[in-house]
């Protein structure tokens, strides 16, 4: 089958999109169809990258300071020219990844050429504007956007049981629906030994920060830490909308004590992670995404590293259920507690981590579920 991908985020860009579009696109040319990817041109810090088993095209667009195709105007600069570059390109079957504004674009330049299209949901956007108080009309914008995505879509792939059924309440059927859990490249995201790590113990915390992520928490908690461990330090690698606020409240609180690392290659990332007393992971509770299972815990855990989780939901479960870490109310004082237990010999089993990882959470798993679900018979004839 000839198969297009439409993502505005590929490798070697550095997200968990990128790395579940690419492990998607390998698991269809690994299947033996002919694959082409529709992307954006990286941001020059991007280390190079080849793709010997398919195509690769590449458009030039705005991205914000960091970096990033995040925000309308950015959003606009690769759905606007995605429509002819969707009309004019022969397709069997046609794969869209967030936001809905692409959706929507995928699904119109579908209809026109009646080519099936699928969505690859990794969180529901309206539910993320509704956690972070957007203003009502953008919300409401957003969820039109996004159910006519969704009912338009042949299948809709989806990252956990909690997006899957908020797909569903959308008016999906539960038969155009599938669950295929997030994962990690298990090749890079694994434990590494560094002699040069430093000697002070610290708690990692990679990837996005969002406000709805709320990532402050530990920030807050790191007073009542330091009056027993006053060398302890957190480490942020990553950025988001939310970091100048922790780069503030940081200075306020603890400056001799946090550092911002920016975003760095994931096998850096490993690196920091591995040599981490705790990886940190955060949701705030009763904003709509208590569903969410961040893709960083998997990364932790695949390097060895107990992961710290504070908020409640689908993460504190699975956490619990598996025995790959500590899970903190969200509060400063519960967060700091947890931490204090990691610090002073919390016993984990990196064994049990790097294995659990290994069976449930390896990237190349997950794409070929992905891959093998869509272009099935039954789903895409």
């Amino acid at each position: 089958m000839k198969v297009v991908l439409v993502t505005r985020m590929f490798a070697p860009e550095v997200a968990a999109a990128a790395f579940r579009l690419k492990a998607l696109a390998d698991g269809l040319a690994e299947a033996g169809h002919q694959v082409t990817v529709l992307t954006t041109k990286p941001p020059k810090t991007a280390a190079r990258q080849e793709f010997p088993n398919y195509a690769v095209h590449r458009w030039p667009v705005l991205r914000d300071a960091g970096g990033n195709v995040r925000g309308y105007v950015q959003y606009a600069s690769y759905d606007v020219p995605l429509l002819p570059r969707l009309l004019l390109r022969s397709a069997d079957v046609v794969i869209a990844e967030p936001p809905p504004s692409t959706g929507v674009v995928t699904a119109i330049a579908c209809l026109l050429k009646r080519v099936p299209f699928y969505y690859y949901a990794a969180d529901i956007w309206s539910d993320a504007l509704a956690a972070i108080d957007a203003p009502k009309p953008v919300t409401g914008l957003m969820r039109a956007l996004e159910r006519f995505t969704l009912r338009r879509a042949r299948g809709v792939v989806a990252v956990s049981d909690g997006v899957a059924q908020r797909v569903r309440e959308f008016g999906v059927p539960d038969e155009r629906v599938a669950v295929v859990a997030n994962g990690v490249d298990t090749n890079v995201f694994k434990p590494i030994e560094d002699s040069s790590s430093p000697d002070a113990p610290y708690f990692v915390y990679t990837g996005t920060m969002s406000e709805w992520q709320g990532a402050d928490v530990f920030i807050r908690a790191l007073p009542i830490v330091l009056e027993k461990h006053p060398e302890v330090r957190l480490r942020f690698f990553g950025q988001g909308a939310a970091e100048p606020e922790l780069r503030e409240l940081a200075a306020r609180l603890a400056p001799d004590n946090v550092e911002f690392g920016g975003v760095v290659p994931p096998a850096e990332a490993a690196r920091w992670i591995s040599g981490a007393t705790g990886a940190l992971v955060s949701i705030v509770p009763g904003q709509g995404y208590d569903f969410a299972k961040p893709t960083k815990i998997y990364a932790a855990v695949a390097c060895g590293t107990p992961v710290l989780f504070a908020g409640t939901g689908a993460s504190s479960d699975l956490l619990r259920e598996n025995a790959l870490g500590q899970v903190a109310e969200y509060t400063p004082e519960s967060v700091a507690a947890q931490m204090l237990a990691l610090l002073d010999g919390q016993p984990h089993d990196r064994d049990h981590l790097v294995n659990w990882a290994r069976d449930n959470a390896s990237l190349a798993t997950t794409g070929r579920k992905a891959a093998q679900w869509i272009t099935s018979g039954r789903l895409a004839r």
